[in-house]
C-alpha cells in the first residue's frame, strides 16, 4: 500500500481554489458518458459532483492565511497484489477508504480525539495510471533515449552537410538502441505519459484543512509529529502521528480483507529499510521459505537485486563490499513500497 499526503501548492502561479485540482481529478470522466462517470464520495454519500466538491472545500477556509494550504491531497494506491485480494472491486475499495479515514482522524494528537465525522473530505476512484519520470521503466530507458536523441541530431546534421558521417550507419545505431531499450509495451519503448498495464485502481482524496465546523485546523502536514505546547496559559496537544496512521491503514486493509501481508509490504519493513538496509535484507533471508520466496518475487518486480547471499560476517567487509549494492537495492525497494508525505 503506497499512501501519499501532499499539501496544496500555493504561490503566484497557483490558485487559492480547489477548482484546478478537482478538474484534474475529472480527467478520466471527460471521455465517458454521464452514466459511466465515477463520482466523488465521502463518509456518508456516494454520488457527489465536482462542482459541489469545489464549493465545499473553497467555503471551508475561515481564518486561513493566503500563504496557508486550504486543502491536502491523500492518494491511496493499493498494489496489484492487494487489488487482486479485493477482486479490484470499487465498492470494497470505497469501504476501505471510509475505514482508513477513521484511522486518519484518530491520528491527530489532540486533547479531545478527532472523529471521522469532523472531517470534510471528498474521495474519487480512478482506474488508470500513466508512466512518470519517477518510474523505474522511464529512468532505465532514459540513457537510451538520450543516445538516440544525439544520434538523430547527428543524422540531421549529416543530411544537411553540417557534419561528416554515414547516414546508414547512424540509422543502424539508432535502430540498435531501440531494440536494446529494456522496457517496452506492445513492442514500443515505454515513455512518459503512456498508460500503465494491469490493474491500476487507486483513490484520490481532497481533504479540507479545516474541520466541518470551519473552526479548527486539522493539518496532517504539521511539523509537530506529537507534542504539547503552552497557549494562553493552557497545555495544548498538537501534531499528526504519521507513523500511527500509516501502520493503521495497513492493518485495516489486512483485517477487512484477511490479507496475508508479506514482510516487504509492511510499514515496519519500510522503516527498517530506511534505517538499516542490511537488517532489512537479512530479515528477508531469514523468513520461512514460502514467505521468503514471495518477498524476493515482490522485490524482483522492482528491479532490486537482493545482495544477501554474498554478505560476509565481518563488519569491515560488509562496509566495503556490500554498501553500494545495498544502497542501490534499498533505493529501488524504497521507491516501490514506501509511504510518503
Amino acid at each position: 500500500m503506497y499512501i501519499t499526503i501532499t499539501r496544496q501548492h500555493l504561490g503566484e502561479t497557483f490558485s487559492q481554489s480547489a477548482a484546478d485540482f478537482v478538474d484534474y481529478l475529472e480527467k478520466e470522466n471527460k471521455a465517458l458518458a454521464p452514466e459511466q462517470q465515477e463520482p466523488f464520495f465521502n463518509q456518508t454519500q456516494d454520488h457527489i459532483d465536482s462542482k459541489t466538491v469545489v464549493q465545499e472545500i473553497d467555503a471551508n477556509t475561515d481564518r486561513l492565511k493566503q500563504s496557508e494550504p486550504k486543502f491536502y491531497s491523500l492518494t491511496i494506491n493499493p498494489s496489484q497484489r492487494e487489488l487482486a485480494a479485493i477482486q479490484n472491486d470499487p465498492e470494497k475499495l470505497k469501504a476501505y477508504v471510509r475505514e482508513v479515514m477513521k484511522d486518519y482522524a484518530a491520528s491527530f494528537y489532540r486533547k479531545e480525539p478527532v472523529q471521522v465525522e469532523q472531517l470534510k473530505y471528498f474521495a474519487k476512484i480512478e482506474k488508470e495510471r500513466t508512466y512518470s519520470g519517477r518510474d523505474r521503466e522511464i529512468r532505465e530507458n532514459r540513457p537510451y533515449r538520450a543516445q538516440i536523441a544525439k544520434l538523430r541530431n547527428d543524422l540531421a546534421k549529416v543530411n544537411r552537410g553540417a557534419l561528416q558521417g554515414n547516414p546508414k550507419h547512424i540509422q543502424r545505431d539508432i535502430d540498435r538502441l531501440h531494440k536494446q531499450m529494456p522496457h517496452k509495451l506492445d513492442g514500443k519503448p515505454i515513455r512518459e505519459g503512456m498508460q500503465k498495464p494491469g490493474k491500476q485502481t487507486h483513490v484520490h482524496i481532497v481533504m479540507s484543512r479545516k474541520d466541518v465546523s470551519n473552526k479548527y485546523s486539522l493539518s496532517p502536514g504539521s511539523s509537530y509529529r506529537e507534542s504539547e505546547a503552552k497557549l494562553h496559559g493552557q497545555t495544548v496537544k498538537r501534531g499528526f502521528r504519521r507513523d500511527e496512521f500509516f501502520s493503521k491503514a495497513e492493518k485495516t486493509f489486512d483485517r477487512m480483507f484477511k490479507y496475508n501481508r508479506n514482510y516487504v509490504e509492511s510499514y515496519k519493513a519500510r522503516k527498517t529499510l530506511d534505517k538499516d538496509p542490511k537488517a532489512y535484507f537479512s530479515k528477508i533471508m531469514g523468513l520461512p521459505a514460502s514467505k521468503r520466496a514471495m518477498a524476493l518475487k515482490l522485490l524482483s518486480k522492482t528491479g532490486a537485486k537482493v545482495p544477501l547471499p554474498n554478505i560476509p560476517t565481518s563488519k569491515v567487509a560488509i562496509a566495503r563490499k556490500t554498501l553500494a549494492r545495498l544502497q542501490k537495492a534499498a533505493a529501488l525497494a524504497r521507491k516501490a513500497s514506501s509511504i510518503e508525505i
